[in-house]
């Protein structure tokens, strides 16, 4: 039996995660994973999926070595004892090339909501959180990606003022030459 679609969040709890404790996310990522491969079926030519089991393992290494560093955030989004998501958003130098983006640069590497959870305000709660949390920090700039056929997740980023900046573009080494 499933529990009822939660209407409006009003109030969601918020706990930070240690690298002991990552475990804990590796059902959200498994339904973010089930997610990036429905909505890219156009990159299977070029980008090799790999299982859930699999990607959990790398993604949960990389979560420790991140969390290795005191800057990054693992955020986990709580909503009456259930995981209603998580955020892992790590803190970079800025390169200062042609913006001034000050001295350092959050990226935002995972956003995660449980699909019980889409349109129920838990991902505005969870990037304001981050928000006062990188504020707080002296962090002017947030990067966060999404696919480029993840129209809903672009939807939103946009209601929550992010602009598209740098369009990155993938293609296997041994790909298709010159076009001319």
């Amino acid at each position: 039996m499933t529990k009822p679609r939660p209407g409006s969040v009003d109030v969601l709890g918020f706990r930070y995660l240690g690298a002991h404790e990552v475990e804990e996310l590796a059902d959200l990522w498994g339904a973010l994973h089930q997610q990036h491969t429905m909505t890219s079926p156009h990159l299977e030519d070029i980008i090799s999926s790999v299982g859930l089991d699999e990607s959990w393992r790398r993604r949960r290494a990389q979560y420790k070595a991140w969390l290795a560093d005191p800057e990054t955030m693992a955020i986990l989004a709580e909503h009456d004892g259930d995981l209603a998501g998580y955020a892992m958003v790590t803190i970079r130098e800025s390169s200062q090339g042609s913006w001034d983006r000050g001295e350092r640069i959050a990226v935002v590497q995972t956003f995660a909501i449980d699909p019980e959870y889409t349109g129920t305000g838990v991902g505005s709660k969870l990037l304001e959180e981050i928000r006062g949390q990188l504020a707080s920090m002296g962090v002017r700039d947030i990067e966060f990606s999404a696919l480029a056929t993840a129209s809903e997740d672009i939807d939103f980023l946009e209601r929550e003022g992010f602009r598209p900046f740098v369009t990155t573009m993938v293609c296997r080494v041994d790909g298709f030459g010159a076009h001319d």
